[in-house]
């Protein structure tokens, strides 16, 4: 019988196994089937350790490659932890001890081969028996910088970013990191959002707060006098101003990309480069169309997280933030309460504590006040509404109350970090938005802004919030830093 090797070949010899495994028809010969079992037990599956450790294989031939998290000679028996970012759980290798090898160590990669079986030890599910074990990159347990069994803290792995993601508590982040974009994306998805990819290189000044980056080219053909873009040009700071423009045409839009700010600043809760989620409404009436979708979207968002990332949750809750899992818990059973800037004022000004910066009407919130009203509040996220018009940018709109001249603004404050969220109705009536713009001077740079008020304008309004920020949130980590996998902040641009 001719027997044909190649990989398509194999592959359908592997599924017809799973087939015949559960009936096999008179047609099918003796001899196929001695050839599928054959290619099927030379061939072993290849598997992530967190498929593996479901049990979902059970007593297949498989081969799981990762790195050693833990290694134990005995006499007769080698064990082995091999981790592969794809789970906290790592997959425990029993192995003879002739497989035992000095380079067999701590952090080494390795490639292993075996039967997967079911473990006698009943705090894990399976293990896998070895046939084969290939170290494919050694490593020196003795200068590589995490310790096996030892805890370390997120200060001390700050220290070496291009290593930081091999230790628990990172790689528990950073699935954790990448399941919370996934659940922002889907909440928007769900909910009617188009996303719109705005540009990372833009010429104008969102924030109106003057720090930003510059971009011109460097090299030999560059002359230092000629904008290369012929105007000046900048890394973002918000992408809010292109996703107003596509709310001409679409009635809901979103975007979710880096951001990046100027600011001379080494506090906890800043960063120069970070990751913003902003969205805007057509034909919204008032503030609440805003905060509903607030609210909404960081429910989604936290209850997919707890569901799809329990363990790496948990390694948090339980051992970097204790306790902060009732807060989170907290916050998914409240609703979010909602009281005015000069409500907020009068809350700040009554209180005992002894704050930093003044609270008179017309400050600008710091973030000392922030975690006061939040705590004031129950510790659940609170929103804060109709801030003095002059501390808002020229997009926000005008409540033309009297004698408190307020903007419609809100910002969205959260436990243990302050403002989550910041957004506004936007300024749609052409007369002021231009007598704004002029007052600012604005009025020849932003004329395209207005041309989106003359040509069938409506309500309009949106949000941003800080992706970065809303991971301290529902983890309760102090730092900043510690969320990102590769800080930027002022004399720090490490890789």
């Amino acid at each position: 019988m001719v027997v044909y090797q190649s990989a398509a070949f194999i592959t359908m010899l592997q599924a017809a196994a799973k087939t015949l495994s559960v009936a096999i028809t008179t047609s099918v010969s003796r001899g196929i089937l001695l050839s599928i079992r054959y290619y099927c037990k030379k061939t072993p599956a290849k598997l992530r350790v967190s498929e593996a450790v479901s049990g979902a294989e059970l007593g297949a031939n498989v081969k799981v490659q990762g790195w050693v998290r833990s290694v134990r000679a005995q006499k007769s028996h080698l064990f082995l932890h091999v981790n592969d970012g794809s789970s906290l759980q790592s997959l425990q290798v029993v192995a003879s001890s002739e497989l035992n090898d000095p380079l067999l160590t701590f952090g080494s990669a390795v490639e292993v081969t075996g039967t997967l079986k079911k473990s006698p030890n009943q705090k894990q599910l399976v293990e896998l028996e070895a046939e084969q074990i290939h170290i494919v990159g050694k490593c020196n347990p003795l200068e590589f910088p995490f310790k096996i069994k030892e805890r370390h803290s997120l200060e001390y792995i700050r220290q070496f970013p291009h290593l930081r993601c091999r230790t628990n508590a990172f790689s528990s982040l950073l699935r954790i990191r990448s399941e919370a974009t996934t659940a922002v994306h889907s909440y928007f998805k769900e909910n009617g959002f188009l996303q719109i990819h705005t540009p990372v290189i833009t010429s104008n000044d969102c924030e109106g707060a003057g720090e930003l980056f510059k971009i011109e080219p460097s090299g030999p053909d560059y002359e230092e006098e000629e904008h290369f873009f012929s105007v000046p040009a900048f890394l973002t700071v918000s992408g809010q101003l292109h996703l107003e423009l596509m709310s001409g045409a679409f009635s809901k839009v979103y975007t979710f990309g880096p951001t990046f700010r100027a600011e001379n600043s080494q506090s906890r809760r800043h960063l120069a480069e970070f990751y913003m989620v902003e969205a805007e409404v057509s034909f919204a009436q008032s503030l609440e169309d805003l905060t509903k979708v607030m609210e909404g979207m960081f429910r989604s968002a936290t209850e997919h997280v707890l569901a799809h990332c329990a363990e790496d949750v948990d390694l948090f809750h339980k051992h970097v933030t204790p306790g902060h899992r009732e807060i989170v818990e907290a916050m998914l059973r409240n609703g979010f309460p909602t009281i005015t800037y000069s409500e907020a004022i009068n809350i700040l000004n009554r209180s005992s504590e002894n704050f930093a910066f003044p609270t008179d009407w017309g400050c600008d919130l710091q973030t000392e006040h922030e975690k006061y009203l939040v705590k004031h509040c129950g510790n659940i996220p609170v929103f804060v509404t109709d801030y003095p018009y002059d501390l808002k940018p020229f997009y926000a709109r005008d409540n033309q109350d009297h004698p408190e001249h307020t903007a419609a603004a809100v910002d969205l404050l959260v436990p243990g970090v302050g403002e989550l969220c910041g957004g506004s109705l936007r300024e749609e009536r052409l007369d002021l938005l231009t007598a704004r713009l002029q007052q600012a001077g604005l009025e020849d740079t932003y004329s395209w802004y207005l041309d989106l008020r003359r040509f069938g304008s409506v309500p309009h309004g949106g949000f941003g919030m800080g992706f970065e920020r809303y991971l301290l949130c529902i983890l309760g980590v102090d730092n900043i830093k510690d969320v990102i996998p590769f800080p930027r902040f002022s004399h720090s641009c490490v890789l």
